[in-house]
């Protein structure tokens, strides 16, 4: 079969990517609002820009789901 299939987003699902970010590697203002934390979830539009940090990965699918958003994991 040699037939063309768009896999894009025409379902119409919005998808964030949620991927682990070490504390380590964010700018010092972030480092000092993460209380201690190592590490942080990063969501991220289809795009690859960061659209918001939050403290656990629960909290992460969470925030997408309640913005109608279809979290993903990123390794």
């Amino acid at each position: 079969m040699d037939v063309k299939f768009d896999f894009g987003t025409e379902s119409g699902e919005r998808i964030v990517y949620v991927r682990p970010v070490a504390v380590a590697d964010l700018s010092e203002e972030i480092r000092a609002q993460a209380m201690g934390l190592q590490t942080l979830y990063a969501l991220h539009d289809e795009s690859g820009e960061r659209l918001a940090l939050v403290k656990d990965r629960w909290m992460a699918f969470a925030l997408a789901r309640q913005n109608d958003r279809t979290p993903v994991n990123v390794h």
